[in-house]
């Protein structure tokens, strides 16, 4: 992989770089503030209303910033940054227009948490507010999906708000925050000055959990006959996966993982029954339905997971663990609330947490279940099935790369049937529901782990809305391997409409889509086809050992449906299971 000729310092080696007192651009502050926050790479496209930040980058050899195709593409391969590493996204884009083309991938991070700055130029100071050329607001559209938003007036003010915006991010239930930087401002110049403290009145996010709430779940778990534990991307972001993993193996309660929090808990472990929710196990939704004590650990209950909400955990006494207080009694009900980081709180709690002894019966009856009740398809000989073709992925990967996907059914195969061992090895659009996330996200996982294999999985839809960026992995040899499970249909949605509209099949025709072989080698990237498992198990493994950036199309069943399925308004262990039925 090749980017352009950058330099790495550490902070100490910057911060004496920049020591001496100079008087710079509003644009060389914003620079030198973003490396002193350990920015190692940028995504973005320049625009009149950021012309002064793209000079001051002109010969810099300490910033790196990869130029997308599309604004999109920055502000998803940014997030996908930021969920394959556990730092600070940051992408930049320029007034009007392509601040507005951030907001989908702003929406997709603020519904997921993740840890995002995104910059954007804007018109002069005195034109804001005229309906200049290219003047959008973009703090006021984007004031509901920020965590937190400026528009810097002043160039002295900068520096302290490059600082407080990283820290916001990355702090507490972590989010985007925005910061619109009129032309003027980055033109401007000031007297440098890093700042290295915060002080933010009124925010002061809760890390530390009362203790005598962690007692009460301990108290819970001895006297529990069905616990299940329900953990999600609370516990990826936190860090807390090896806790996660102490914790259970001391209670030994059986723990199911939501979309977001696959990963945070080894899939191998015996007391992991997959994931619950509209397209979960049979065995982690039917458990969650007969549990008497439900943990929440790090998950919103979102209504994928919950199905109908007054039929969700009916019997049990619900237990809610997250950072975020908001979230706590907002869905579902918290019998015992605990307000606080994941990893803080598992740390607390693992020093007494002792073995669920009275569900001994329990963990006998749900681990029978996950051994008679696992994810099935009916294979075939003479059509490939998608589900086949996540298998000898995880197969041939050995289940140790980073998996980014699109959204649809190729994304609920892929979360059905790559097993994840390894935290930050799945990067999805949870909340949002992203379509064109998935390959973009794939470029920024790969960017911010070089020497780790990255296999973005994607549907024909999905892949048509950002395949502009296979420029850049042309032009920078980033070896990111595109799978396209091509059924020449939005399969989702046909999915949804024969099952439930009755086979009114309604504008969801793809017939018409392009040559993705010819696409691939029309951008300069090597293109692969496969129709069936034999010229699959080929293909597959020409493009894992190609040196470069691969795309392969699986030619798969046009009419395949991702079973099981819980129908919106059922409860979730109402599921119709298909082929497995």
């Amino acid at each position: 992989m090749t980017t352009t000729n950058v330099t790495t310092k550490s902070r100490e080696e910057l911060i004496e770089k920049f020591s001496k007192p100079e008087v710079i651009s509003g644009s060389e502050i914003l620079l030198r503030s973003l490396l002193l926050e350990g920015v190692d790479c940028v995504f973005g496209y320049p625009g009149g209303a950021v012309l002064y930040i793209y000079d001051a980058m002109h010969g810099n050899p300490d910033f790196n910033h990869l130029l997308t195709r599309h604004e999109q593409g920055a502000i998803h391969a940014a997030d996908g940054y930021a969920r394959a590493s556990g730092k600070v996204g940051v992408c930049i884009a320029t007034s009007g227009p392509g601040a507005t083309n951030l907001v989908t991938g702003i929406a997709t991070a603020y519904m997921d948490s993740v840890p995002m700055v995104v910059i954007t130029g804007n018109v002069i100071s005195t034109l804001i507010g005229t309906d200049a050329f290219q003047e959008a607001d973009i703090t006021g559209i984007t004031m509901p999906i920020t965590k937190h938003s400026y528009l810097v007036r002043d160039v002295e003010d900068l520096p302290r708000v490059i600082h407080e915006a990283f820290h916001i991010a990355n702090s507490g239930r972590k989010g985007p925050v925005l910061i619109d930087i009129p032309k003027d401002v980055s033109a401007a110049k000031t007297l440098f000055k890093p700042v290295n403290e915060v002080s933010i009145r009124g925010y002061n996010p809760t890390v530390s959990p009362n203790k005598l709430q962690v007692d009460k779940l301990i108290k819970a778990i001895k006297e529990a006959k069905r616990p299940i534990i329900l953990a999600g991307g609370g516990v990826v972001y936190s860090g807390a996966h090896e806790q996660l993993l102490e914790f259970v193996m001391k209670t030994e309660i059986p723990i199911t993982t939501t979309l977001l929090g696959l990963g945070g808990f080894p899939s191998g472990n015996d007391l992991w029954l997959g994931m619950p929710g509209m397209h979960g196990t049979y065995t982690a939704n039917t458990s969650i339905q007969k549990a008497d004590l439900l943990i929440n650990i790090g998950a919103r209950f979102d209504d994928r997971v919950t199905g109908k909400l007054s039929g969700f955990a009916p019997l049990a006494k619900i237990v809610h663990i997250d950072i975020d207080p908001a979230e706590i009694g907002k869905n579902v009900h918290a019998d015992i609330p605990i307000v606080g980081d994941v990893k803080t709180v598992l740390e607390i709690a693992n020093l007494t947490a002792t073995r669920a002894n009275l569900a001994d019966e329990w963990r006998t009856e749900v681990l029978a279940s996950k051994k008679q009740h696992p994810f099935k398809y009916k294979d075939s000989d003479t059509e490939l099935k998608p589900q086949w073709v996540v298998e000898l992925i995880h197969e041939t990967t050995k289940g140790d790369a980073i998996v980014t996907t699109d959204v649809g059914q190729h994304q609920m195969w892929a979360a059905q049937y790559y097993k994840f061992n390894k935290p930050r090895s799945w990067v999805t659009s949870g909340g949002l529901g992203t379509m064109g996330f998935g390959f973009p996200s794939a470029i920024g996982a790969q960017m911010a782990n070089p020497d780790r294999l990255v296999v973005s999985i994607n549907g024909d839809g999905g892949m048509q809305m950002c395949a502009q960026e296979l420029a850049i992995c042309a032009i920078n040899n980033i070896p990111v391997k595109v799978v396209i499970l091509n059924n020449q249909v939005l399969g989702m949605v046909r999915q949804w409409q024969e099952l439930i509209h009755e086979n009114r099949f309604s504008h969801i025709d793809l017939a018409g889509s392009p040559d993705f072989v010819k696409l691939a080698e029309a951008y300069g990237v090597k293109g692969f086809r496969a129709t069936n498992k034999e010229e699959s198990r080929k293909v597959w493994e020409e493009a894992m050992n190609h040196p470069g950036p691969a795309v392969v199309e699986f030619v798969v069943r046009r009419d395949e449906n991702v079973y099981p399925m819980v129908a919106q308004g059922s409860t979730i262990d109402q599921m119709i299971m298909g082929d497995a039925e």
